[in-house]
């Protein structure tokens, strides 16, 4: 649907709260497509009540859908232990076994570290990549898997892995700068997401009513403010309190850890195609707000010269809605790393949270252009 005046507006605002719907993509902008799945027994009164915000179907059947998702899974070629390819999605095991082979192969530029345990008892891993992790360089902190839908995001993260450890011209790449990368905060809602519920973003903490938190509303920097919802089973529940979920816990200890060296913290998430960086619990510019902007528009011009695709950069109140207690901002507002981004990555082409596998390698390989432009900033200003 797309809303093309303010009325639409404020008609849309009514859906957040509607059992009914499921929001997907929600710009609250003007002329810009928002998309939602509705149930079907919805179906009719849903296209009476907003026929005037341009509609238009563009999945009949999700059920349909993701089980064409599920054909694609099962008939691909088995991974052999320790692999990774980037025509299919990777289950977290096998996420586990490709890091663990790196650190043994690549010993001398890979490390491996089990930071915390999932709600369900899953180990949390990071790899820290550099040609000496001294603490005179500068760091760049990448993580993704955060919300459990988004596979291309964790598909993301190794890219970068595998492009740092494996292709001799980003050598330069890990020679001055250290590198901390998490591909998956979220294992448990990741492995839901394959086994029970395509579409489940969350973690999997038992709640009263509904389970799960969104951990990306779980930090302790204005948390449950605007975009953070009370309501256990929404999907932008910000939990019982600030750092309820182990997984939020254990990466804010990482994160403030390195917090000293870190020059850069990025997180990658799907599907709003946009560099954002603080703030999401208000509109209010940060300080550094210039800085920002223009090393973002730098990294978009990168990305788009491989393919075409634009990144629109800002705040997360500028390009999308108020996002309070996210990773982002808390790394910026409280651990002080002035140079904070959430990278979300393109939609699928119908539904935004399935990004066909034969699509992963070109968006992997156009955002590492981005990538390698953050580097060299990070590079050239710790001189």
């Amino acid at each position: 649907m797309t809303p093309s005046n303010n009325d639409h507006l404020v008609l849309l605002e009514t859906l957040e709260n509607n059992q009914h719907v499921n929001i997907w993509l929600n710009p609250k902008r003007l002329n810009e497509v928002h998309t939602i799945m509705v149930s079907p027994n919805y179906q009719n009164t849903f296209e009476e009540l907003y026929n005037d915000l341009s509609l238009e179907v563009v999945i009949k059947d999700v059920e349909c859908a993701i089980n064409e998702e599920k054909r694609k899974i099962l008939e691909a070629t088995p991974l052999n232990r320790g692999e990774v390819r980037f025509d299919r999605y990777m289950r977290y095991i096998e996420i586990q076994n490709y890091l663990e082979r790196i650190a043994l192969q690549y010993k001398e530029i890979v490390s491996f570290e089990n930071y915390g345990l999932s709600y369900e008892k899953r180990n949390l891993t990071l790899v820290k990549i550099s040609t000496g992790f001294g603490l005179d360089k500068p760091t760049i902190l990448v993580d993704a898997g955060i919300h459990a839908r988004e596979w291309l995001a964790p598909a993301q993260a190794l890219y970068i892995i595998n492009q740092l450890i494996k292709n001799g011209d980003n050598r330069r790449l890990i020679e001055n700068v250290n590198w901390i990368i998490i591909p998956l905060i979220n294992p448990d809602g990741y492995e839901y997401t394959h086994t029970t519920d395509r579409l489940w973003r969350k973690t999997r903490s038992k709640g009263i009513v509904c389970d799960g938190v969104d951990a990306n509303r779980n930090f302790d920097f204005h948390w449950s403010e605007e975009g953070g919802d009370r309501d256990e089973c929404s999907e932008n529940y910000a939990g019982p309190k600030a750092f309820s979920e182990p997984e939020t816990t254990a990466l804010s200890r990482v994160i403030l850890k390195y917090a000293r060296n870190t020059k850069l913290y990025l997180s990658i998430h799907t599907p709003l195609l946009a560099l954002l960086h603080p703030w999401g619990y208000t509109s209010d510019s940060p300080p550094n707000r210039d800085e920002l902007r223009d090393l973002g528009l730098s990294a978009s011009d990168a990305i788009y010269a491989v393919n075409g695709t634009r990144y629109k950069v800002g705040s997360s109140v500028e390009i999308f809605t108020h996002t309070a207690g996210s990773s982002r901002d808390w790394a910026y507002g409280f651990a002080n790393i002035s140079l904070s981004y959430t990278v979300e990555l393109p939609p699928g082409p119908h539904n935004v949270h399935q990004m066909p596998p034969e699509n992963i390698l070109r968006v992997v390989t156009e955002t590492f252009e981005g990538i390698k432009v953050f580097h060299n900033y990070v590079n050239h200003r710790r001189t």
